[in-house]
């Protein structure tokens, strides 16, 4: 069977707590040290403080400009603008053409609403700005809008499996030649509601978190967003553009075993990994690496360990949510685009947070920033109802 046609990669953009943009963020994945802080946007009554991942005040408030669109829609915006211009894409141009929207999300802006609903239970009508401001904030649709876009246009909300959903899925829009181009990633900010809500279910740490490390105890949140854009090879070359990289494959599959904790031996991981590799062998040998969700909390890691050292024995993997927190929806675009630029550096990042390996674990992530082989790369989400998907990456230059 002939394998499916590699879709290019020209251009990405990312925002978050590692950087206003995508070559700052990949900067700090090898040069800094991780400095999670209390939440400064909203108060919560707890006795200890779990720290956060939160954008840069400054950032945000140049970001952060219409007051018609969420946080969540305005950083969407943001990246996608910052990925255009790396594809050397002209708006004008952009907007003659088939150009689809893929974003995924999960809180996205329905938490921060709060004095709203306050205003309405105590039995006066409330000013409907907020409505407003919410409908207007879909985030496909607000890059859609921002950029004149009229091609497919969807929001996914699968957990923390949305971002590389949103990629996966339109990859298959330019398999399928649904749209000409397509504008894919994913988009969360933080908010008291979400930031309460995993407090509540005790998978936060105090401490800046420690993936895969044996004393992790939780995760920490984090806000951003991440796009790639996305085009057939067709129209990368008459476009005379290097591509970034390449997405040869995705696969997805739910455990459907619990509400929030994975299945305790990765069978749904198994499956969407599985989807992404060739059966032959000759995938195998070219993987450099794995990018992990590795959230840093006590289920999650040990599921991943377990199936990283069944399906890819020895091959070196990390994770980013040391330098950038858990990013919920916008989390699996994020770590495919660090991805992506570690494999044209040709070199992976310590897992940061990863001090002391587990005994109860068959594989340990990176310590320390090391060179790597082969030309591929998996790029693994998990998420709350059982959700998994991977995203199969190669580096940019030749396609074949």
């Amino acid at each position: 069977m002939k394998a499916p046609a590699p879709v290019a990669v020209t251009g990405m953009g990312c925002i978050c707590a590692a950087g206003k943009d995508f070559p700052t963020c990949v900067q700090t994945l090898f040069s800094k040290d991780p400095d999670p802080k209390p939440p400064s946007r909203f108060t919560a009554r707890h006795p200890e403080t779990h720290p956060v991942f939160e954008i840069e005040a400054s950032i945000l408030t140049h970001l952060h400009s219409r007051e018609d669109l969420s946080i969540t829609a305005a950083l969407g915006v943001a990246a996608a603008r910052q990925a255009l211009e790396d594809a050397g894409w002209d708006p004008e141009a952009l907007s003659r053409v088939r150009t689809g929207v893929c974003m995924g999300t999960t809180v996205g802006s329905t938490m921060n609403d709060e004095a709203f609903y306050r205003t309405y239970r105590s039995g006066t009508l409330p000013d409907l700005f907020p409505v407003r401001r919410f409908l207007s904030s879909n985030p496909a649709e607000a890059v859609a809008r921002t950029f004149d876009l009229s091609g497919p246009c969807l929001t996914l909300s699968n957990a923390c499996c949305s971002g590389a959903d949103a990629i996966g899925t339109a990859m298959s829009w330019i398999r399928g030649g649904i749209c000409d181009v397509a504008i894919a990633g994913g988009a969360d900010e933080l908010s008291r509601v979400t930031y309460n809500g995993f407090i509540a279910l005790m998978i936060t740490d105090t401490r800046p978190c420690r993936p895969f490390d044996r004393d992790r105890n939780g995760l920490n949140l984090g806000e951003g967003a991440a796009v790639m854009i996305l085009e057939p090879e067709t129209s990368r070359r008459v476009r005379k553009r290097a591509p970034r990289a390449f997405v040869l494959g995705y696969g997805s599959a739910a455990d459907g075993y619990h509400l929030t904790a994975p299945d305790p031996d990765g069978a749904g991981l198994r499956r969407a990994a599985g989807h992404t590799l060739s059966a032959d062998g000759k995938t195998l040998s070219r993987i450099a690496f794995v990018a992990a969700h590795g959230t840093g909390t006590k289920d999650n890691d040990a599921v991943e360990a377990r199936v990283l050292d069944a399906l890819l024995p020895g091959i070196p993997f990390f994770s980013t949510k040391g330098h950038t927190g858990h990013t919920l929806g916008a989390a699996g675009a994020i770590q495919a685009v660090l991805a992506a630029a570690c494999l044209n550096r040709g070199t992976i990042p310590g897992s940061a947070g990863f001090f002391t390996p587990d005994p109860q674990l068959p594989a340990h992530p990176t310590r320390h920033p090391q060179k790597i082989r082969g030309d591929l790369a998996l790029s693994e989400s998990l998420g709350f109802g059982g959700a998994n998907a991977v995203l199969l990456l190669k580096r940019g230059g030749d396609s074949s």
